[in-house]
């Protein structure tokens, strides 16, 4: 593939995984060189017979032939409209693995995520299912026994085409080793399947899922130990925040009052905070335009808590809560120039 087919947030991401020396200082001891495979939407001609698979095909392949397969962790990130991905979640997986991972994505639009969301939700669906098919055909060509652990990531318009090739929480427990999903859309459609099927006496800003027995959901680091009850593998994780208007908009509530409104508000929604028909709709959207140019575990910004995230979703070996603590702060968004934040949703 040639530098120019990547794109600008492409040639951002393949060019920013972490260094072998930074990676070698953190954990104490010699690191392996990270891969991320990438393959944007000018590497396949606009007129071939399914542009997005081919799309898919040709970044599973160039995972394969980078030696990708053969790491400990392969993960699958799928993008948000622009094709930006968070440096965080990226780089916190290869901090956790000392280099030993591959990533590979790929782009499914020009377009920023709030002009995504509203005429490329197909192309992002059919991104996160095509690539995460090519890379699991891949990986179940080799040896039960020699097989890396498949994870799938994503934020905002991310964690919805990360969601696509799974139909239920079931599935993805079955399919996967873990996943890590973001300020979430109200528009994700297993994220609203287990919200809406939450543990009865659950608020809908922090739902708990069936006790919590594989599927969490976390505002911040110390709601991942919640409930008490032990942890079962695969894990996923989905990061949100109360004050995230990405997930709480929904155009119901122009006539219909939210739960997230009528239960106890979250811990950074002001208790003043009362539903108004049409008023609160048009406030919430307002919202989404700076929902990113607000402090970490705040609004649409997810950076420290994914290094907690990861971490308890994969338990890498000779990994500790110390090293978790080291991570937090070494952990950015973004890498390169900063991606345009448009609003609806994400960037």
């Amino acid at each position: 593939m040639s530098w120019a087919s990547l794109g600008k947030q492409g040639r951002v991401f393949v060019s920013n995984a972490q260094p072998v020396a930074r990676l070698s200082a953190f954990n104490g001891a010699p690191a392996t060189e990270p891969i991320r495979a990438y393959a944007g939407l000018g590497s396949v001609p606009a007129d071939a017979d399914n542009e997005y698979r081919a799309i898919a095909d040709l970044a599973a392949s160039e995972l394969e032939r980078t030696g990708g397969l053969q790491r400990a962790v392969v993960a699958v990130a799928t993008t948000t409209g622009t094709g930006w991905i968070n440096e965080a979640e990226a780089g916190g997986l290869e901090y956790m693995y000392n280099g030993d991972t591959a990533i590979v994505s790929m782009q499914y639009s020009f377009l920023p995520s709030w002009l995504s969301f509203l005429v490329d939700q197909e192309n992002a669906r059919q991104a996160g299912q095509y690539l995460f098919e090519a890379v699991d055909k891949r990986i179940k060509s080799l040896p039960e026994g020699s097989r890396p652990k498949l994870v799938v990531f994503g934020e905002s318009l991310g964690s919805f085409g990360g969601e696509a090739p799974f139909l239920s929480a079931n599935n993805i427990l079955a399919r996967t080793d873990g996943a890590l999903f973001s300020g979430p859309t109200f528009n994700n459609t297993m994220w609203e399947r287990v919200t809406r099927d939450r543990d009865p006496g659950s608020p809908q800003w922090l739902p708990v899922y069936r006790g919590g027995e594989n599927v969490r959901f976390a505002a911040d680091a110390a709601d991942l130990a919640a409930p008490a009850q032990q942890w079962g593998r695969p894990r996923v994780v989905y990061l949100q925040h109360a004050s995230d208007p990405i997930g709480r908009w929904n155009p119901d509530m122009v006539f219909s009052e939210p739960d997230w409104l009528k239960e106890r508000r979250g811990r950074d929604v002001l208790a003043s905070t009362r539903w108004i028909p049409i008023v609160s709709f048009l406030q919430v959207s307002a919202d989404m335009a700076v929902s990113t140019n607000v402090p970490d575990g705040h609004g649409h910004s997810y950076v420290k808590a994914v290094a907690d995230a990861w971490a308890a979703i994969l338990e890498p070996p000779g990994w500790t809560a110390d090293k978790t603590a080291r991570l937090r702060p070494l952990l950015n968004a973004q890498t390169g120039d900063p991606p345009a934040s448009a609003g609806l949703p994400g960037r």
